[in-house]
């Protein structure tokens, strides 16, 4: 914790460019998920989805990253209804920005299911990776955050 977090540009699902740099100034959390159209991800997908107002008032930025392309990503924001969510592909180089943060894993080429919080300097002020089953609780980063 309170290391620089690593910049990122990715394309959300929507082909538009999310630069972490873009956002000094407020909180960034990366949360990142195995594979689209599993349901785990489904459930943390629109966990995020419903608490973006939350977020917001909390001067956060929520988005979800995984290795998925961005029409698969697009494709499965609309089947499970995203409408403010922005959700990351990390496809090319396959796992680039999980590898980055040490969360790729090789054999199975997804990254882990974690989250990351990243304070509004650009450093890290939260990580925190979980099991492949387990359904990441945003209360924790709420609790952070009101702390």
């Amino acid at each position: 914790m309170g290391e620089k977090a690593s910049d990122l540009v990715l394309k959300d699902q929507n082909g538009e460019e999310f630069r972490l740099s873009d956002f000094r100034g407020k909180k960034v959390l990366l949360s990142f998920h195995l594979l689209a159209w599993t349901s785990v991800c489904e459930k943390l997908m629109k966990a995020l989805e419903e608490n973006c107002e939350r977020f917001e008032a909390l001067d956060v930025v929520p988005v979800g990253i995984s290795v998925d392309p961005a029409p698969s990503k697009k494709a499965w924001a609309e089947h499970i209804g995203l409408k403010k969510l922005r959700i990351l592909s990390d496809f090319w180089p396959r796992g680039e920005v999980a590898k980055l943060y040490g969360i790729f894993c090789e054999k199975e080429c997804f990254s882990e299911r974690a989250n990351i919080l990243v304070d509004e300097e650009g450093k890290v002020a939260f990580f925190k990776a979980y099991p492949t089953r387990e359904l990441p609780d945003l209360e924790e980063i709420f609790k952070l955050l009101k702390a």
